[in-house]
């Protein structure tokens, strides 16, 4: 195994050591600045949680960090960088005993963590409301393990089961609040592998429902780290009948993504994470399954070298993303913090590699505020910079409508390529140049179209705004379903000495790969064929250049935009609110 390396602004080539401490300092976190008061200070960590995970940093390094990494040649011909890990890891007993069974009663059984990411030597708390006389926890890491999907890795006792408080709403803000008491506690050990878990509650009448955690490892060097969308999630969570884009206008609670609230003006200001997904929204699991699990099942069935985060661990601990070659945004990452996009950007410009496997992401800004069951508990998003008390005091902080908006006036296409059009897209994917690197092995043609693709929201490279001019459209996709003039481009870019960004421009990409009949298709799609598997071998040219070095030096961007799309310009008015 070599050490990875970076470049330095010349272009060359020096060792992560090196690489490492001159990016923290040049973001201000190397040296004596780099410490843990001053972090808390300005919001990026919390002592207690960063405490923890020094204490058991031996720990993690001993059981699952620095493994035998090496090269692999997959049969399609894409060398990627594989751990053993990982490999035996998938290699143990599968089950499907994680997927949720039998016509489920909302509100039979719920809950929530008291964090949404633990390492090992952490204790989870988990507050339970059931209608059982009992419930025990099945804790699942996701994976493929040989196509089941999940391994069991730990179940709890049985704990008396207990009708919870109903929560309150806190009045001007709309936040739905739970003050509900602890039902048990999980121990995370050396035994819990890093990964994406879901710990499935079940009660002693067949109550079933999901409650999703990540197990971290902070002393990883992975190639890849897989973020998930728990800010995006928690942003869409309409339990309690109140999330950033509705609310009960009338007042009163809901408990369904389906029958929650439905009035843009009483919408949450404020929204925590100290209460359960909705029961109809992939039985409390949100948006895990559906898009972000297809891309886990794949990369763990080729044994990839890669590691797992929440985007709320990059707000606290951004340098930590320097560790990594590859950071993963999945399906619908639509809210970040300014230290997520600061900590992305300087990451990027000094040689990781970013892939955007959706759209619509890093679009709107949010700041955290603490609850009362932990630090980075509650997400502040006012959508209105005048409503915001930050306006006009901290204009670089103010959650209005879109980072683009004014006073912030930042478009993520200066992070990501391109930039949000629309949603509601049902469209063909169509190649544009078959001989790049990114359809190599594919076997499309140039005007191929790979149907149905392009789904939900998208986005589109665009000269209207600000951003980089040396871009390589991969597809360039015309949506027509809500009129003309509409596309959905996937893009690739390099920056001089820095990384690459790679985004699939649609926010179905990760759902669209899956490829498994092992678990019912109302769980994870069916195969489309003729298209998934194209996708999937597209995917192993991203992880084959995402996971080897800066692209800049891996795979330097040819802008071919002005012949694939050489006309430009915004979509039409009021078409770029999200959904």
């Amino acid at each position: 195994m070599t050490e990875a390396s970076g470049s330095d602004h010349r272009g060359r080539r020096v060792s992560r050591r090196t690489f490492l401490r001159r990016v923290l300092a040049a973001v201000g976190l190397g040296g004596a600045s780099f410490g843990v008061a001053e972090l808390a200070s300005s919001g990026a960590v919390n002592p207690r949680r960063h405490a923890v995970a020094a204490r058991h940093r031996v720990a993690g390094r001993r059981s699952h960090a620095l493994p035998e990494v090496r090269r692999t040649a997959l049969p399609g011909g894409s060398v990627v960088p594989t751990a053993m890990w990982v490999k035996r890891e998938n290699a143990q007993a599968g089950t499907t005993g994680w997927v949720v069974t039998g016509t489920q009663t909302p509100r039979s059984i719920e809950g929530f963590a008291d964090v949404t990411s633990a390492v090992a030597g952490n204790d989870v708390t988990l507050f339970v409301n059931t209608t059982a006389r009992s419930f025990h926890v099945e804790a699942y890491r996701m994976g493929y393990y040989q196509g089941l999907g999940g391994r069991l890795i730990w179940t709890s006792d049985d704990a008396a089961g207990v009708g919870q408080s109903p929560p309150t709403v806190i009045a001007g803000f709309n936040t739905v609040q739970t003050r509900w008491t602890p039902s048990l506690t999980v121990p995370i050990d050396a035994t819990w592998p890093p990964g994406a878990y879901l710990l499935k509650l079940v009660g002693d009448g067949g109550e079933q429902q999901y409650v999703p955690l990540c197990v971290r490892d902070d002393a990883s060097r992975a190639a890849f780290v897989v973020q998930h969308s728990v800010t995006t999630w928690q942003a869409y969570n309409l339990w309690g009948g109140y999330s950033l884009y509705n609310g009960v206008a009338a007042g009163g609670l809901a408990f369904s993504q389906s029958t929650g609230g439905k009035d843009f003006a009483h919408r949450a200001r404020l929204v925590s994470f100290d209460r359960p997904y909705s029961h109809d929204w992939a039985q409390g699991a949100s948006d895990f399954i559906g898009n972000e699990f297809p891309l886990i099942f794949h990369m763990e069935s080729l044994g990839l070298d890669v590691t797992y985060w929440t985007d709320v661990d990059l707000h606290e601990q951004p340098q930590r993303l320097l560790q990594h070659r590859c950071l993963f945004s999945l399906g619908h990452d639509e809210y970040w913090s300014k230290e997520m996009r600061d900590g992305a950007t300087w990451a990027h410009n000094v040689g990781v590699n970013l892939g955007f496997l959706g759209a619509n992401a890093c679009y709107r800004q949010i700041r955290f505020q603490p609850s009362p069951v932990g630090p980075n508990r509650i997400e502040v998003c006012y959508k209105s910079a005048a409503e915001d008390p930050l306006f006009g005091k901290d204009n670089a902080r103010v959650t209005g409508p879109e980072w683009a908006a004014p006073p912030t006036s930042w478009d993520e296409s200066q992070l990501i390529g391109s930039m949000y059009q629309d949603v509601g897209a049902d469209a063909a994917m169509v190649v544009t140049d078959a001989s790049s690197w990114f359809w190599a092995g594919t076997g499309v043609t140039d005007g191929q179209a790979l149907d149905h693709v392009v789904q939900g929201e998208y986005d589109r490279f665009d000269t209207a705004v600000p951003g980089p001019r040396n871009v390589e459209i991969l597809a360039h996709s015309p949506v027509t379903n809500r009129g003309p003039g509409r596309y959905s481009d996937v893009t690739w870019y390099t920056t001089p000495g820095g990384g690459g960004v790679f985004a699939t421009g649609n926010a179905s990409w990760v759902n669209k790969l899956s490829n498994t009949t092992a678990f019912p298709t109302i769980v994870v799609p069916a195969a489309i064929p003729g298209v998934t598997e194209v996708l999937l071998r597209a995917m192993e040219n991203v992880y084959a250049t995402l996971g080897t070095g800066p692209g800049s030096s891996v795979r330097p961007s040819n802008a071919n935009w002005q012949q694939v799309a050489p006309v430009s310009g915004a979509p039409a008015p009021g078409s770029t609110v999200s959904a």
